[in-house]
């Protein structure tokens, strides 16, 4: 489909605000094919080359029709960010534990409306920050936000942990473990940042419990000291499981631990795991991660400005993630050939809820070794595309505006989940940590509001610091 013809359409949805109808013209498309190229050194220093091709066969995609009686006002760019700020902040704020006189007071809902009873511990740490958030933008009181907060810690303190880390699933109601789940050094470290980032907020007895809270995780434990890497997760039944051996969202790990006082680890973690370096398009070369899903780009990112650091090996990250995103948008402009959904108005593939259910193998090139480790069935999170806002903003400014002109994407909370246009599929359920980081993304592509309270953060410098990432000149 010519990008013009599609940008009219877009265009015209915009300025009448209509909800898209069913398709009704079909009409054929040519031929492209993009070209996926890399190479990687990994721990033992051997470097790998890959040169990938795929070819997009020849498809038939849809027009949409515009329902003129389905009017409502234009939309700015910074009313559609200010709807799915507040959006995403109310879902912290009302999908919580709030009986005082419950041990699991505080503990945040890991989607909604799904999922009822059980709370994600990485969404609780979304959470901790973006009541700092809501402070700000004066969505709700210094106050309200000081209660809650001090009575969460306590709840957190007490709730049953293994060597300091938390499983990821838990009762709302008890603190308890959920659907056996897993110990996770992930979803522990995204809840350390919440829980640096309130300390660093409020200070005083807030601080004090916080910093209890990062003091007793012992980093150390997680490690496998043979491979020089993290385990992602243990279970009491198995052990230890998986590795962080390929880039991904685990930066604030390496981070963390480096950074505690208590149970510190060095610099080799960091440096051990494998860096693959590829392109997608007319980009350039940079360390991707397995799925290629574009929240691995992203979520230490919500914390930790990057910006103006390097690693000893020459890593900028941010300007990493520039490069994924770009690569993200390429490659859903170039597919609009081939999908409904897929365009440079939708782009940003990523781990969500799909027609089938959820899905943590949606992704886009460059992927794995070989380019074929993704899965694309035309799903697309809002939350990807506005991840990358502090990236490359026009791309994201641009989706969201077309994300918002889909009443069907709309919801309490903001954007629904995910959405396919090729399966008539629209998301029900709002998810915890995709809220989360498109209200800080967000936050920081304002005023750099997260950015401002966790780079002043002791731990967070140290850990830095220690793993030789330095600031630039």
């Amino acid at each position: 489909m010519n990008r013009k013809v599609v940008w009219l359409l877009v265009l015209a949805i915009l300025i009448n605000s209509c909800s898209p109808s069913k398709p009704t013209e079909q009409i054929q498309t040519d031929s492209v094919v993009p070209t996926v190229t890399g190479e990687s050194s990994d721990i033992t220093g051997v470097t790998k080359t890959i040169s990938v091709t795929q070819t997009i066969e020849k498809t038939k995609v849809a027009t949409q029709t515009i329902d003129p009686t389905q009017t409502k006002k234009p939309i700015t760019i910074e009313e559609v960010i200010e709807y799915e700020m507040k959006g995403s902040f109310n879902f912290f704020w009302e999908q919580v534990n709030i009986n005082l006189d419950s041990v699991g007071f505080g503990l945040i809902r890991d989607r909604y409306p799904g999922s009822e009873g059980i709370s994600s511990i990485a969404s609780v740490g979304f959470g901790l920050t973006a009541y700092l958030i809501g402070i700000e933008k004066g969505y709700i009181t210094y106050q309200d936000v000081y209660d809650r907060v001090i009575d969460t810690l306590d709840t957190l303190l007490a709730m049953n942990r293994e060597q300091g880390f938390f499983y990821h699933f838990v009762d709302m109601a008890t603190g308890k473990r959920a659907w056996n789940s897993e110990v996770s050094s992930i979803d522990t470290s995204i809840l350390m940042m919440g829980v640096l980032s309130v300390g660093e907020y409020f200070g005083g007895e807030i601080q004090t419990k916080a910093r209890h809270l990062y003091d007793e995780v012992n980093w150390p434990w997680f490690l496998d000291e043979a491979k020089n890497m993290f385990y992602m997760a243990y279970r009491p039944e198995k052990g230890f499981e998986g590795y962080w051996d390929f880039y991904a969202e685990q930066l604030m790990l390496y981070v963390l631990a480096a950074g505690s006082d208590t149970h510190p680890i060095d610099e080799t973690p960091y440096y051990a795991f494998t860096r693959h370096y590829a392109k997608y398009g007319p980009g350039n070369p940079f360390i991707h991660s397995w799925f290629g899903s574009i929240f691995t780009y992203q979520f230490s990112h919500a914390w930790i400005d990057f910006r103006n650091y390097t690693d000893k090996k020459g890593v900028n990250w941010f300007d990493n993630s520039i490069e994924a995103s770009l690569a993200q948008f390429n490659f859903a402009a170039t597919m609009e050939h081939k999908y409904n959904t897929l365009g440079p108005d939708a782009w940003g593939l990523s781990a969500c809820d799909g027609p089938n259910g959820y899905n943590g193998l949606y992704g886009a090139p460059p992927s794995g070794y070989d380019n074929k480790q993704h899965f694309i069935d035309d799903t697309i999170p809002p939350y990807g595309a506005i991840g990358s806002i502090i990236f490359i903003p026009t791309q994201a400014e641009q989706a969201m505006l077309y994300y918002y002109s889909l009443n069907e994407l709309q919801g309490p909370y903001g954007f629904l989940d995910s959405f396919n246009l090729s399966e008539d599929w629209f998301a029900s359920d709002v998810i915890g940590i995709d809220k989360g980081i498109t209200l800080l993304m967000l936050a920081n592509y304002e005023d750099n509001l997260v950015y401002d309270i966790m780079m002043k953060n002791e731990q967070i410098l140290q850990g830095l610091e220690r793993l030789q990432i330095t600031p630039n000149d």
